[in-house]
């Protein structure tokens, strides 16, 4: 069974990436691998960090 699921988290970028980030068009479809983390050491909220990303190939 599939299913879609939306979600929002704040993500965070460093390094090449974030520059090839900034240089993608506004309102493409990507797909971003990378890891999420704790926000900070005592935080039970949690940061997506990308370090990879693509665009997606449309239908």
């Amino acid at each position: 069974m599939q299913r879609q699921v939306e979600f929002e988290i704040a993500a965070l970028a460093a390094g090449e990436i974030s520059g090839a980030l900034n240089k993608a068009a506004l309102g493409e479809v990507f797909r971003f691998t990378g890891f999420l983390a704790r926000r900070n050491r005592n935080s039970k909220s949690v940061v997506f960090h990308i370090v990879d990303f693509g665009p997606v190939a449309s239908d």
